[in-house]
């Protein structure tokens, strides 16, 4: 015990643990920042598709009804829905007194129960299809839940016909029948007629698109567009391609086509054209699914191709590494562990000639090669052949693509054969003979290690 002042000195038991955990931290702080760091990746199976999305054009078999006279447009069947030949779309009211009716009578009007569903339905199915990158789509759902309103709304009014008639307002109504069956659509947009055989690129600038939305309780004239009506369930997306592709796709025939809107998949047929300045564009025909894009002219689509299945890794574990290539006949077993390697010509201390074997690693083969290890071999060692006395000097190299395994705790070169490959991704072939398995662990980065380091 120390003295000072008269007093013991006292050792401040906490300070000194204080001072030993921000010593230590200190430490492990440094040593995180001067170690290298490798991080490892576990192979596993998977599959890479190609980046094949496009903007496609719809062509449908689109019939445009005009008015016959002039007057305020109401319509009794929504967007997108099915109607038969005769029947009722929309009236024609002269005088604009109908839209006032309706109004006042929509007022006092109760939605039975099997119309709410039918407008609870509309409402979720935009809320679990919404995609912000198509924001366009709320436009639609708009119309559509208008529609959908103004059918359920004059649907009971058409039900008490005889009102309309003592409101004296039946002579100046149409009632206006579908002319055909089909799909109703209530926009135009001068791409009704359009054919394979008129399209260019400027078609598809967005920017010089034009839609006009037709809207109920609009006055219109004689002659203007109030509907159009698609009588076809085949429908056509044209997309522009280069001629690699479209030879592609029509070797191919059929395509799968996965519609980006909703995920649907469809299968299309191909055809294709070129127009006179060069530009090469293809048509895929469907026979199902026009009614789900009925109201769209431009539908982002991707092209689900032949897809290539292995073993997934990132292409930042890849590297190329030289090794000596060797005649087959060359290679021989033998050493304490009968592994595989090579004789080698060496001296004694007299200067007489011997062989020696010397054991390496076969990392890949060709009908006649070997491609041996060159960490225990030289450029200009001599290798015999077993059991001749021919020989041939080392000098003849060539490299391998592969990963580092580490599985055993060190970096081991292991050759890999790439099927396919995008920017981020390769797809290799599994249970190669001097390759990878499933479930094998590899350097996530392979400029973070070099042959045989130890990683734990």
């Amino acid at each position: 015990m120390n003295i000072r002042d008269g007093r013991p000195f006292r050792i401040n038991i906490g300070v000194v643990i204080f001072v030993v955990i921000f010593v230590y931290i200190i430490i492990c702080v440094f040593m995180y920042f001067t170690q290298k760091h490798i991080e490892g990746h576990q192979v596993k199976m998977g599959a890479l598709s190609s980046n094949n999305i496009y903007k496609g054009i719809a062509l449908r078999d689109e019939e445009i009804v005009n008015a016959q006279e002039a007057g305020y447009v109401n319509y009794y069947a929504r967007e997108g829905e099915r109607v038969g030949v005769g029947n009722l779309v929309y009236t024609l009211d002269e005088s604009g007194r109908l839209a006032d009716y309706i109004s006042t009578e929509t007022d006092s009007t109760t939605l039975t129960t099997r119309d709410l569903n039918e407008l609870r339905t509309e409402i979720l199915g935009f809320r679990n299809s919404f995609d912000p990158e198509y924001f366009s789509s709320v436009y639609d759902f708009k119309y559509n839940v208008k529609g959908t309103v103004l059918k359920l709304a004059n649907a009971n009014i058409l039900e008490n016909v005889d009102k309309i008639n003592s409101s004296g307002l039946s002579e100046l109504i149409s009632f206006c029948n579908a002319p055909a069956t089909g799909i109703l659509i209530y926009s135009v947009d001068g791409y009704e007629n359009l054919t394979l055989e008129e399209f260019t690129s400027e078609l598809f600038d967005t920017k010089n698109y034009e839609k006009t939305q037709l809207i109920s309780n609009e006055l219109v004239e004689a002659g203007q567009p109030v509907y159009k009506i698609s009588t076809n369930e085949d429908w056509s997306i044209v997309i522009q391609t280069d001629q690699e592709k479209a030879d592609e796709l029509l070797k191919a025939e059929f395509v799968k086509v996965k519609f980006l809107k909703n995920q649907d998949t469809s299968w299309g047929e191909v055809s294709s054209y070129t127009n006179a300045t060069g530009e090469i564009f293809v048509k895929l025909t469907f026979t199902n699914s026009m009614v789900t894009f009925c109201t769209d002219r431009f539908i982002d689509i991707e092209l689900i191709l032949e897809e290539e299945t292995g073993l997934k890794i990132p292409n930042s574990a890849i590297v190329e590494k030289e090794f000596f290539i060797v005649p087959k006949e060359y290679v021989t077993q033998g050493g304490n562990n009968y592994g595989y390697g090579v004789m080698r010509e060496a001296y004694g201390e007299d200067g007489t000639a011997t062989t020696e074997f010397v054991e390496t690693t076969i990392y890949g083969e060709t009908e006649t090669e070997y491609y041996l290890d060159d960490m225990v071999l030289r450029v200009g060692d001599y290798i015999i052949k077993p059991e001749t006395s021919e020989k041939e000097a080392l000098s003849k190299r060539g490299s391998l693509t592969g990963v580092y395994n580490i599985n055993k705790g060190y970096a081991d070169f292991k050759q890999i054969n790439v099927l396919y490959k995008n920017d981020e991704y390769s797809i290799v072939k599994s249970n190669t003979q001097y390759g990878l398995n499933v479930y094998d662990y590899i350097v996530l980065d392979a400029s973070t290690v070099v042959d045989d380091e130890f990683i734990y």
